[in-house]
């Protein structure tokens, strides 16, 4: 698992305050651009433009764009508000991209701490229990040892694949 402070990041709503005391013509889109099977799956993705002022919005020439990716049901606040996560997320980014910054924001290093807590979390032995597909299972396998999944669990998502392999 990773170690940081969150302290050490910057908020996105600090990097905008910045940008808008220097601009304060500036404008921003945000603008969803999830499919239909991803929002299926739980998946949003938003991209986010920052345009200097009214000319360059009235051009289509933003001064930067970013995007933004984000599941839903995982960990904090994704339990409900992943879409929202999304915009803050690409809106930090185009922002940095346009302005700088110090690297990525606070919230996306949150993000980072909302992955490495659902994987930690996820019930491995159950989701191979539900595959049939050798390549899928070895795929899964991966995932787990990727995200420190205990030998045992190894052991018994690999047993599976092997029992899955057997009955073919």
């Amino acid at each position: 698992m990773v170690s940081f402070n969150l302290a050490d990041y910057e908020l996105v709503e600090d990097r905008l305050a910045r940008a808008m005391k220097e601009y304060p013509d500036l404008r921003i889109v945000t603008e969803e651009a999830t499919s239909p099977e991803d929002r299926a799956r739980g998946y949003f993705i938003v991209r986010s433009a920052v345009f200097l002022n009214a000319a360059e919005q009235a051009d289509g020439l933003p001064k930067a764009t970013g995007w933004a990716f984000e599941i839903e049901g995982t960990a904090g606040a994704n339990k409900t508000a992943a879409l929202e996560n999304a915009e803050t997320s690409s809106l930090g980014r185009a922002l940095k991209q346009a302005f700088g910054g110090k690297g990525v924001t606070r919230q996306e290093m949150e993000k980072v701490q909302r992955f490495e807590k659902a994987e930690k979390a996820r019930d491995w032995v159950a989701e191979a229990k539900l595959l049939t597909d050798k390549d899928r299972l070895r795929l899964l396998w991966g995932e787990a040892s990727k995200a420190g999944a205990p030998q045992d669990v190894l052991d018994q998502v690999k047993a599976h694949a092997e029992a899955q392999a057997g009955d073919k």
